[in-house]
């Protein structure tokens, strides 16, 4: 799964990752591949961001993060990688300093866009795993369309008051987003009601995929989506099929480029 770029653990490194080590099934196999591992993440918000903290926990070797704008008073209840301190200052300096003030070692690419169209296709590319942590349906599924036309896992996920969804998209294997979606829900809005425990609840999930999804380690959600509803805890998992109708699963299939589609454009 991870980009080989000859990086192996170091003296320092397998005392700080020992105990994840010790897990049945990973050891230090898992651990250099996700040393070797380049993910890409869209904004590193409630969700994104305790997604980015738990993989530079971890020790992802490299991250391309996607965030724009200034820090605002009402980031604060749930962004975790945004300080009162840094109060309307950039929000990527704040994610890159308290990345690596974790994890020194953490090589990061700072985007200081949201995903559109026009800078997707480059940050995609180049990465071995997407985290789509975006609140927008147009960046979600621009995210959706490249990591089908690189053929990229892509981590899905979602949350709204106190419930969440998860799901792992395998291009040409699983249900995409727009087979889940086919056009944006009537009723969404950009400010959604939302606990800043949920999204890190639900961001500690999302980053198990992408740990699972690199070193190989259990069973991704793939074609499986995940509900959590933490008002009165519940958990619940359904098997998703695949859209016959779905624009970009088809041109997948037929091996030509999904952004031919004219629904996409």
């Amino acid at each position: 799964m991870a980009t080989d770029q000859g990086k192996t653990l170091n003296e320092l490194e397998e005392e700080i990752y020992s105990w994840q080590m010790d897990v049945t099934g990973f050891g230090l196999e898992g651990q250099q591949k996700l040393k070797q591992a380049t993910v890409m993440i869209s904004r590193c918000g409630g969700l994104g961001g305790v997604v980015a903290y738990e993989l530079a926990a971890a020790g992802i070797g490299r991250l391309v993060l996607a965030h724009a704008g200034n820090i605002k008073p009402s980031d604060l209840n749930r962004q975790l990688l945004m300080t009162r301190q840094a109060m309307g200052t950039s929000r990527m300096d704040s994610i890159v300093t308290r990345l690596r003030d974790l994890n020194p070692d953490l090589e990061i690419l700072p985007i200081r866009e949201n995903v559109s169209e026009a800078n997707v296709n480059e940050m995609v590319s180049q990465v071995d795993v997407v985290v789509d942590a975006a609140p927008l349906f147009e960046e979600r599924y621009a995210m959706n369309q490249a990591a089908v036309r690189f053929r990229k896992p892509l981590v899905e996920c979602a949350m709204f008051e106190l419930e969440g969804q998860l799901t792992v998209i395998e291009p040409g294997q699983t249900p995409c987003l727009r087979c889940l979606y086919p056009e944006p829900p009537a009723s969404w809005k950009r400010r959604f009601p939302v606990f800043g425990a949920v999204s890190g609840s639900l961001g500690c999930m999302a980053a198990m995929e992408v740990i699972k999804l690199v070193s190989g380690l259990g069973k991704p959600l793939r074609g499986q989506l995940l509900s959590m509803d933490l008002r009165d805890p519940a958990f619940r998992r359904f098997r998703i099929r695949r859209d016959p109708a779905c624009p970009v699963c088809r041109h997948l299939a037929c091996g030509s480029d999904p952004s031919e589609s004219a629904v996409l454009k």
